[in-house]
C-alpha cells in the first residue's frame, strides 16, 4: 500500500515537474524594466575626456560591463533636442515622425507652433497653462514605449521624467502611466489632462519634499579641488555666459539659493538639475511598481541640465566638467538604487544623447580654429533684397531650425509664385561667405550637396512642418544668439556624432567602431523585447548588441 502511495506520489510530481518546465519553456523571456538615459546635450567624447575623473559604477559601469558603440551619428538635421528624443524613441526621422523642431512656423497661419503644445488639454499640478497645457498630439509616429503597451495589452508600465516638458513626452509616447516635467512657477513636477486628471500620490510626496530647495541650499562649487579640473579652460573665461545674480562665470555659486528662489529656473543650469531628476524616477520607480512582476516595464529619463550648463557655458567650462563628474556619481546611486530595488541583470538600460554640442566661438578663435557668427542680420538684409525685386514686404516670415519660411498670405496677396522668390532667395543667400549650402527643400535630391549631408536634409524635412529653405552653414560657425556658451543643430560630427551604451539584462559586454544611427536604438530595444517596431521605424537592429 506504501509503496502504491509513493509511486503515486512520484508521478504526480513528475507531472508537475514536466508542467513546470513547460511553462517555463513557453513563459517569454523579458527583462523586468527597461531605463532609457538621454544625456542632453552628450557629446561623444565627453566618455572618454572626463574618463580619469570618473568613479567605477556610473559611466564606467556602463562602459566595463555593457556594449559601447562609438560611431553613432543623428541621420538629419536639424540636430535639435524635440527631434532627437523623439528619433530615439521612434527609431524614424522628423520627414516621417512629425515632429520637425523644438517649435516650428504653421505655413498656412503663420503662427509659430511649439512641439508639444496643446490647448486641448489642461495642466495637472499647476495653475501655469503655459507650462501645463501639453501632450504629443504632435506626434504621428508610435514609440517603443507605446509598442510595449500594445505588446502587454497595457499592462506593461511606461512612465517619462525630465525637466523639460518634451523631453518627457515625446519618449513616453501616446499611452503612458504619465509623462512628469518641471514647473519653473512652482518648482514642482507636474502633468497635464492628456494623462491623468491628478497627480499620484508618489507625485504629490515627492514634491512636498521641497527637494529644489534643498539641493540648491549651499550653493554650487566644485567636487573636486578647482586646479585639478584639467580637462577644462581657465574658470573666467571670457566665452562663458553668467549664471543667476553672478557677476562673473565663477566658482563658488555662494548665492545659488537665493537665485533660485528668484526665478527657478537656476537649477536647470546646475548638476542639482540631474540630481532631481534621478530621485523623482527613483520614485517613480517606487510610486508605480516599475519592474515589480514579470511584465516588462519601462522608465525614459531625460537628464537635461548638461543641455541647460552646455548652453550657458559652453563645452569647454569647468562648470560643464563637474556636471558630469557630479552625473557620474549620481548615476552611480541610481543603478545601485535599482540594483537594491528592481535585481542586478534583471534590468536593460540604454545611455544616449539627443544630440552634441559645438565648442564656444570665443573659444575656437582663442585656438585659432575657423569660426564665426552665422546669419547676423540674414531675416532683415534678405527681406530688403526681396522687396527690391518682387516690391512685397516682410515675404520671410521666420527663420528657425536653419530653415526659412515665407509668408504664403504675402505671397498670395502680391501675386507672387513661392519658386520665383525662393529660387531668388537662394541665390541671395548663396553670396553669404558663411552660409556653405542653401537649397529649396523640393530640390534636395537633384542638388550638388555630398553625402551625408544630402541624406540628412532629407531626413530632416517634413513636408508639412519644415520651412522652404534649408541652410547649412560653415563648420563651427554658430547663430549670433550664441555670443556665449554655444548651441546645436548642424550635421557636423559636434553636434551628431553620440554617445550610445547598452547594459544589463540581454546585453553583450563589448564595443564596436561599426557606423550606427539614432534611429538603430528603438529597433535594438523593441528586438530585445520581442515586440513589434515603432510605426515609423526606418533604423535596423543593431545585433552584435543583443547576440541574435
Amino acid at each position: 500500500m506504501l509503496r502504491n502511495i509513493s509511486i503515486a506520489a512520484a508521478t504526480f510530481l513528475s507531472v508537475i515537474t514536466i508542467n513546470a518546465q513547460k511553462n517555463k519553456n513557453t513563459q517569454l523571456e523579458r527583462p523586468k524594466l527597461v531605463v532609457g538615459l538621454v544625456v542632453d546635450q552628450m557629446r561623444w567624447d565627453y566618455l572618454y575626456r572626463f574618463y580619469g575623473k570618473y568613479g567605477n559604477d556610473g559611466f564606467k559601469r556602463l562602459l566595463n560591463t555593457g556594449y559601447s558603440l562609438n560611431n553613432v551619428h543623428i541621420p538629419y538635421v536639424p540636430t535639435i533636442t524635440a527631434l532627437g528624443h523623439t528619433c530615439i524613441y521612434t527609431g524614424s526621422v522628423p520627414a516621417i515622425h512629425g515632429i520637425a523642431g523644438n517649435d516650428w512656423t504653421d505655413k498656412e497661419t503663420g503662427k509659430g507652433v511649439y512641439c508639444t503644445a496643446d490647448e486641448s488639454v489642461q495642466p495637472v499640478g499647476t495653475t501655469n497653462a503655459k507650462t501645463g497645457s501639453h501632450s504629443p498630439k504632435n506626434l504621428w509616429s508610435t514609440t517603443v514605449t507605446d509598442e510595449l503597451r500594445l505588446a502587454t495589452n497595457f499592462q506593461g508600465k511606461v512612465v517619462g521624467v525630465s525637466l523639460k516638458d518634451r523631453a518627457s513626452i515625446l519618449p513616453a509616447g501616446h499611452t503612458p502611466n504619465g509623462a512628469f516635467w518641471f514647473d519653473d512657477s512652482t518648482g514642482n513636477f507636474i502633468t497635464s489632462t492628456w494623462y491623468m486628471n491628478d497627480l499620484p500620490q508618489w507625485v504629490k510626496s515627492f514634491n512636498s519634499q521641497n527637494l529644489p530647495e534643498k539641493l540648491v541650499a549651499n550653493g554650487w562649487n566644485t567636487l573636486l579641488p578647482i586646479n585639478e579640473y584639467t580637462e577644462s579652460a581657465p574658470d573666467n573665461s571670457p566665452w562663458e555666459g553668467l549664471l543667476g545674480s553672478a557677476k562673473t562665470p565663477t566658482f563658488p555659486y555662494s548665492n545659488l539659493a537665493a537665485d533660485y528662489q528668484a526665478k527657478r529656473d537656476n537649477i536647470r543650469y546646475t548638476p542639482f538639475g540631474n540630481t532631481l531628476t534621478l530621485k523623482l524616477a527613483e520614485a517613480s520607480v517606487e510610486g508605480e511598481k516599475l519592474g515589480g512582476d514579470n511584465i516588462t516595464d519601462f522608465l525614459a529619463i531625460n537628464l537635461a541640465s548638461t543641455d541647460y550648463a552646455g548652453h550657458k557655458f559652453g563645452p569647454n567650462s569647468i562648470e560643464v566638467e563637474d556636471v558630469y563628474i557630479r552625473l557620474d556619481q549620481d548615476l552611480a546611486e541610481f543603478f545601485k538604487y535599482l540594483d537594491s530595488k528592481v535585481g542586478k541583470g534583471e534590468y536593460t538600460v540604454f545611455l544616449s544623447a539627443d544630440h552634441g554640442g559645438a565648442h564656444s566661438v570665443g573659444f575656437l578663435k582663442e585656438h585659432k580654429i575657423p569660426t564665426g557668427f552665422f546669419g547676423e542680420g540674414a531675416e532683415k538684409n534678405l527681406n530688403q533684397k526681396l522687396k527690391e525685386k518682387f516690391g512685397a514686404d516682410k515675404l520671410i516670415n521666420a527663420i528657425d531650425n536653419y530653415q526659412i519660411y515665407f509668408d504664403r498670405k504675402v505671397l498670395a496677396d502680391s501675386k507672387l509664385e513661392l519658386d520665383d522668390v525662393r529660387n531668388f532667395a537662394v541665390k541671395e543667400l548663396e553670396k553669404d561667405p558663411t552660409v556653405l549650402y542653401a537649397v529649396s527643400v523640393d530640390k534636395v535630391q537633384e542638388s550638388s550637396i555630398p553625402e551625408p549631408i544630402k541624406q540628412r536634409i532629407i531626413n530632416g524635412i517634413n513636408r508639412q512642418r519644415s520651412g522652404d529653405i534649408q541652410l547649412i552653414s560653415h563648420d563651427s560657425m554658430l547663430p549670433p544668439y550664441s555670443k556665449t556658451g554655444t548651441t546645436h543643430s548642424v550635421w557636423n560630427s559636434y553636434d551628431s556624432h553620440i554617445p550610445l551604451i547598452f547594459m544589463g539584462w540581454g546585453v553583450k559586454q563589448g564595443e564596436s567602431n561599426k557606423a550606427y544611427n539614432m534611429t538603430d536604438i528603438a529597433p535594438t530595444v523593441s528586438s530585445l523585447l520581442k515586440i513589434q517596431f515603432p510605426s515609423g521605424n526606418v533604423g535596423n537592429p543593431i545585433t552584435e548588441v543583443i547576440g541574435k
